[in-house]
């Protein structure tokens, strides 16, 4: 059972009705998040390219994302001739559903200071400030980040289309490229917090900003950390599965009406999901100084602009950096963040290691560092030795 104290006295009716609330707050949080989310980035964009971008629907175009979104309900449903239709249907719900539920285990508010554990008191019973924390946190969202590409793979399957196929089949290669190097990424911070429980990696951060997980890691694990989620999410520059200018749409081409706006849904809910793990892995989550007032308010306020910076990362990268190749993409992903994810880990486990035995930290280090540095050139070697050996293959081809 999770670790959350409202469960220490057992499950009863009280608990149950905690449990829901929480649940619809939580899933509120998120949808509220994306319809914000949508006017942030189309009004940040529009920023950024001298133009006015949403001002006609609510107050600076507040309620566009709104208008927009009753506009998709009320569309017409359309349905291809030689689509797969049960797995038509299914494909959206796959695509969503994962986005929320990996939200669920995010810790949004708390207070960890003092040597608090991040439990707050409502109405007489103490509880954390997320839906759930099952012990194996990390371990669901790795899986919730898998399952979202059957989403994707089955939408483009099912359309009984050529272009949807294509975007499909080059989002599963995609996601399962960049899941290695992910995974990688979060085994090193639970390497450094000893749980598989997102609490508790909040927890043991929360005595300073030097035990942030990006200071502790020395910031690599974070940064092949994000730029894979952002090749996960199918966020510019690796939206290779929506390419307009090549696949028309990509692999929601044949969807229309609510459908598609399910999937334009599952887009944002997960760059805000994604942004929202970034921050508990990496930055300590609602984990903060309390300066004055309620504390129980700092928490909440330390992770919203946390995941706000993010967001704003995220809609920045999108309006300046161009699409990648897909052979770019795939080569980004394997012969670069895979081997030095696994490279990177490696010297964390031996630092681990030589803290329980004792032995020096520097010389433990150094010699790591050696031997990373000296795999890697050697990789990276290898890999020129063999991207020659393809060109003169094929420059010899051209010629014969």
């Amino acid at each position: 059972m999770s670790g959350d104290p409202l469960f220490a006295g057992g499950v009863d009716w009280v608990v149950v009705a905690f449990v829901v609330v929480k649940a619809l707050i939580g899933f509120t949080i998120v949808m509220v998040g994306v319809i914000f989310m949508i006017w942030f980035e189309r009004k940040v964009i529009a920023d950024m390219q001298n133009r006015i971008g949403p001002n006609r629907a609510g107050r600076w175009g507040l309620a566009q994302t709104l208008a927009d979104g009753i506009k998709l309900i009320f569309k017409e449903d359309l349905w291809p001739d030689k689509a797969d239709k049960p797995v038509f249907r299914l494909a959206p719900y796959l695509s969503v559903a994962p986005a929320f539920l990996t939200f669920t285990i995010v810790p949004i508010g708390g207070v960890f200071s003092g040597g608090n554990d991040g439990a707050v008191e409502l109405f007489g019973r103490r509880t954390w400030l997320q839906v759930a924390d099952p012990p194996v946190g990390v371990l669901f969202l790795l899986a919730m980040s898998s399952i979202a590409v059957y989403g994707i793979m089955l939408a483009g399957w099912s359309s009984g289309s050529k272009y949807p196929l294509l975007g499909s089949v080059r989002a599963s290669a995609q996601m399962v490229s960049y899941e290695a190097a992910l995974g990688l990424s979060v085994v090193a911070v639970v390497l450094l917090s000893g749980s598989l429980s997102t609490h508790d990696i909040v927890a043991a951060q929360a005595g300073s900003i030097l035990d942030w997980n990006v200071i502790a890691t020395a910031g690599v694990p974070f940064a092949i950390f994000c730029v894979a989620a952002t090749a996960e999410l199918n966020r510019p520059p690796f939206d290779l599965v929506e390419a307009e200018q090549e696949l028309v749409g990509g692999f929601h081409t044949e969807y229309s009406s609510i459908r598609f706006g399910m999937f334009y849904l599952a887009e944002f809910m997960n760059t805000i999901t994604m942004s929202a793990i970034i921050v508990t892995l990496f930055l300590g989550g609602p984990a903060g100084p309390v300066l004055f007032g309620p504390p129980l308010i700092w928490g909440i306020l330390w992770f919203t602009l946390k995941v706000l910076v993010f967001l704003f990362t995220f809609v920045w990268l999108r309006a300046t950096l161009p699409r990648y190749r897909y052979d770019q993409l795939m080569d980004l992903g394997w012969k670069r963040l895979i081997p030095l994810a696994l490279g990177w880990l490696l010297v964390i486990g031996a630092q681990r290691i030589g803290l329980d035995r004792g032995w020096d930290r520097f010389v433990t280090g150094a010699a790591s560092l050696v031997v990373l540095t000296l795999a890697a050139v050697a990789l990276f070697g290898a890999i020129r030795v063999a991207e020659r050996r393809r060109q003169s293959d094929q420059f010899g081809e051209v010629v014969a």
